[in-house]
């Protein structure tokens, strides 16, 4: 599986993704209006995800299969602050083709040396709703530690949903 940034090339592959996962991805995330993930959309998107890279604010990557460019999964890095923090929020999904077989923490693995390696983070924060046992999991699996939980913290799916805090800090950062 290759997990690669994304680029202005990729809008149909995304379009698609979400397309196709939209039941599936319902539950974890804001309530998006019609024709949020259209072709025409994710061409702008990712222009402005452009320059939200050049300018060290957000990567997003997809992880693909190399038989014939599927999507599997994606994830992000945004809300990078430099400075004295040098940290972000980490976001991630996956197909629920894929779901439940392993794929995800070996490409969250790749993401994280991203940010330490590529980026010189030295903290990435990636926060779940209590509900969501896989990310829970996964995240303690890559070493996310607890920090504690936000009451009403996003406004998933039309509903404000408490969550729960975690980070993973740069082992070579001191």
């Amino acid at each position: 599986m290759e997990v690669k940034v994304v680029s202005e090339s990729d809008a149909t592959r995304l379009s698609k993704f979400y397309k196709e996962n939209e039941e599936h991805l319902r539950a974890w995330g804001p309530l998006r209006e019609r024709g949020y993930h259209s072709l025409e959309a994710w061409e702008q998107r990712l222009q402005e995800w452009h320059v939200m890279r050049k300018n060290g604010n957000s990567v997003h990557f997809i992880a693909t299969l190399p038989d014939n460019n599927e999507v599997v999964a994606i994830f992000s890095l945004t809300n990078i602050v430099r400075g004295p923090f040098l940290a972000c929020n980490m976001g991630y999904a996956v197909s629920y083709k894929y779901e439940g077989r392993g794929f995800m923490k070996d490409l969250c693995q790749k993401v994280i040396e991203h940010a330490f390696n590529e980026l010189s983070l030295n903290r990435i924060m990636a926060n779940y709703m209590p509900s969501n046992h896989r990310s829970a999991t996964l995240l303690k699996s890559l070493g996310f530690c607890e920090e504690g939980e936000a009451k009403r913290y996003l406004k998933i799916n039309g509903v404000w949903e408490d969550h729960i805090l975690t980070s993973l800090l740069n082992p070579r950062k001191t």
